[in-house]
């Protein structure tokens, strides 16, 4: 990864530029900065230590003060905003410890849900979902679209973790994927390395559906410890990043 690439990653964004709609008025003011803001932050448009005005965000959404502080507290809980005492909101900083538990949790979590799909057989609506999904990977990696292939590699892990039949499965993974996502902008970024995901993609998948266990693991190892070349760059070259 070149460190042009790397900049042109991170653009140090502040909450006026980022291209977000007003609140709809039909639907929960709060959910929508909440979502909009997590998106922002996951995506790196907003960097980590950069700080998040109130006022900004209600000028920006067009909102009153109560559905934005909502949205920041969501945000505290789930690690993306840390609020410091007479001065302000900020977005969290990366921190390595926290990347690499999360990362281990990840793999136990998505090995046990390989494990049980291979000893009890992939149901049939998850394969057809899997197939569909694969197709938009696809499409995606021959559009070099990064932003529409992150959507599917997100939704092809869930759907592996909601066929086991154990929803709170899904949701655990969700919440760790969350903390390697800002890692993942970085190694989206180039064309080759989607192609690579996408092809360990299906071959996790054809290993699944022959219920090969040994050749599933093997690919499912390469593929979640990659992130770690990521992080390891990312320390280097954007060291003001971590805490």
């Amino acid at each position: 990864m070149s460190k042009s690439t790397a900049e042109a990653t991170f653009g140090g964004r502040q909450i006026a530029e980022l291209q977000i709609p007003k609140v709809d008025v039909r639907k929960p003011a709060g959910e929508q900065i909440f979502q909009a803001i997590k998106q922002a932050i996951l995506r790196m448009d907003l960097s980590p230590g950069c700080i998040i005005s109130e006022s900004e965000i209600g000028a920006k959404f067009g909102s009153s003060r109560t559905p934005v502080r909502e949205a920041l507290m969501r945000l505290r809980e789930a690690g993306l905003v840390t609020t410091l005492p007479s001065r302000g909101n900020f977005v969290a900083k990366l921190d390595s410890g926290k990347i690499q538990e999360a990362r281990f949790l990840r793999e136990a979590l998505e090995m046990a849900n390989i494990r049980q799909l291979i000893e009890h057989e992939l149901p049939d609506t998850a394969h057809e979902a899997l197939i569909d999904n694969l197709n938009q990977q696809h499409h995606a990696v021959e559009a070099c679209d990064h932003s529409l292939f992150g959507k599917f590699d997100d939704e092809f892990h869930l759907i592996l973790a909601a066929a086991t039949g154990y929803p709170r499965a899904a949701k655990v993974l969700e919440r760790e994927k969350m903390v390697l996502d800002r890692l993942r902008v970085l190694s989206l970024q180039k064309a080759d390395h989607l192609a690579t995901l996408y092809d360990e993609h299906r071959g996790l998948f054809n290993a699944i559906c022959d219920r090969d266990l040994f050749q599933a693991f093997d690919i499912a190892h390469i593929h979640l410890n990659s992130i770690l070349a990521v992080l390891s760059d990312l320390e280097e070259r954007h060291s003001e990043y971590f805490d």
